[in-house]
């Protein structure tokens, strides 16, 4: 530490800050940023949509959620009566003792969980392993619930909507035009459950919250490393992939470990927000050029994938960021932003300017897949086609609703496949829960003092934006790891704003 702040670099970059923080530029662009937070503070528009419905206000006490939570800590319960009843004998056990505080840091336990299972290739994955893993979690954490009666699951945090879209899969797969095929998509999504349910109760301050990013900024770091190999090794371009008309010259799309360039993409802008956070929130200097080396290689990944919907997420996920972390900073990032434009390659400029391109094979490919999705929900509004791609492609196949040459795989879409495979109700709790849970940890950050928990609060709720508008062009729960990676980055920001609106209480 002491050589760096004794080197000529350091000196410089000093210098450099202090010429700027005198500058009538910083000057201006303060003036600027705090003329962004007045606007934000006062605006009638924001405050409209950052207010939480009744709804979601009257569901931690309503009679459905009482009836959940019992029902979940309804095994603590049993587990804590055995205890009160035997409780000389668990006290003087060491292994019982042991597993009790193992328990009570769950949350601890899933940071290394996630470290282990989202960096297993693709090739060795099974999708058994996110619910075995998450099941334990669960009776880890039912173990540290044994000595202790306010140790519970809380559904209440989970929130009204997404509890509806779970209940809209069950319905989903009773109504299935194919239930057979849709029951295996089931325990995908109630492994997804579980990841919720207990990353929201396990959590209980900032540190955990920073040992669960750090545990996905090790999937970032190990996914991209990976990717940087395959570039070197050299990929090959498949045209399935990208209209080599269009695209001459960009090489072959990256995808490390994840069997498909656009999900390895998906997962990056999910997770590299977390790892951004962990820059900002890092209190010695080795920790944050650790966190930023991991970031800046993530970056290049992702450049790498050639992912047009997800460099867009990406870019909407950094703008909610900085209006979420520091408004005032919004101008020069926009600065920043122009200036960073003439240095980008020339394949991803070129790859860029595809994007509202109708001639592009990748963009045209969609319309028919839009068009089959809509098919589907005029045929079946209610019920959809039945959960999962499964049920949706038999459905679609037999009734004659797609009409193109490439094979139907899913809408590429987040809400019109969510809505032909989960109903109406299904879309109205996806929709509705993630507008919840990022109106909560928007209203919660902008009242809330700077912490490490403010900034992975902020860093959540921006993923969140990004994969919705990435969303827009693409399913990110093709594959059920994501499903399980997208969850996960869901509860961090629901597990945040608990974490937050306790140190405004305390």
């Amino acid at each position: 530490m002491e050589y760096l702040r004794e080197s000529q670099l350091y000196a410089l970059c000093m210098t450099l800050y202090t010429v700027y923080m005198d500058s009538t530029v910083h000057r201006c662009l303060a003036a600027v940023g705090a003329w962004c937070n007045r606007q934000i503070d006062g605006s009638r528009v924001l405050a409209v949509l950052c207010r939480e419905g009744a709804v979601a206000r009257s569901w931690p006490d309503s009679l459905l959620c009482r009836l959940l939570r019992a029902l979940v800590n309804f095994p603590a319960w049993l587990l804590h009566r055995l205890y009160l009843a035997l409780h000389r004998t668990f006290r003087d056990s060491v292994f019982a003792r042991l597993a009790f505080e193992m328990g009570h840091e769950t949350a601890i336990a899933q940071s290394w969980l996630i470290m282990l299972l989202w960096v297993i290739p693709f090739s060795r994955w099974n999708n058994a392993y996110s619910l075995m893993g998450f099941a334990l979690l669960l009776v880890l954490f039912y173990a540290g619930a044994m000595p202790r009666q306010r140790f519970r699951l809380d559904v209440g945090l989970v929130g009204f909507y997404p509890v509806l879209l779970f209940g809209a899969v069950f319905l989903a797969v009773a109504f299935s035009y194919t239930p057979g095929q849709s029951l295996r998509f089931l325990f995908y999504h109630f492994s997804a459950a579980l990841c919720v349910l207990v990353t929201v109760s396990a959590v209980r301050s900032s540190e955990d919250l920073k040992r669960l990013a750090a545990g996905g900024g090790v999937c970032v770091l190990v996914s991209s490393l990976y990717a940087v190999y395959q570039r070197i090794q050299g990929v090959e371009v498949n045209e399935s992939y990208v209209d080599l008309a269009l695209n001459e010259g960009m090489p072959g799309r990256v995808e490390s470990y994840f069997d498909n360039p656009n999900t390895f993409a998906e997962v990056l802008i999910l997770l590299l927000p977390l790892v951004l956070a962990l820059i900002l929130c890092s209190r010695h200097v080795y920790s944050k050029l650790l966190a930023g080396g991991v970031f800046l290689v993530g970056v290049v990944a992702l450049g790498m994938t050639y992912s047009r919907a997800s460099w867009v997420g990406g870019a909407c996920a950094m703008v909610v960021m900085v209006f979420l972390w520091k408004p005032r900073l919004i101008p020069a990032f926009a600065v920043a932003c122009v200036l960073a434009v003439p240095l980008l390659p020339d394949t991803i400029w070129n790859r860029i300017l595809t994007i509202a391109n109708p001639t592009d094979s990748s963009t045209a490919s969609r319309i028919p897949l839009y068009e089959a999705a809509l098919e589907v929900i005029k045929k079946s509004p209610i019920s959809g086609a039945g959960l999962g791609t499964a049920a949706v492609q038999s459905y679609i196949r037999d009734f004659n609703l797609y009409h193109a040459e490439a094979p139907f795989v899913h809408a590429h879409n987040f809400y019109l496949q969510v809505w032909i495979e989960a109903g109406i109700l299904g879309v109205i709790g996806f929709v509705g829960g993630m507008l919840w849970n990022i109106k909560r940890a928007a209203h919660t950050v902008r009242h809330c003092p700077s912490s490490a928990a403010r900034t992975i609060t902020c860093a959540a709720c921006a993923a969140l934006c990004g994969a919705m508008v990435c969303g827009l062009a693409d399913y990110l729960w093709n594959y059920p790891r994501v499903m399980c990676i997208f969850w996960f980055v869901f509860a961090m920001a629901a597990a945040g704003v608990k974490v937050c609106r306790k140190s405004v209480v305390g």
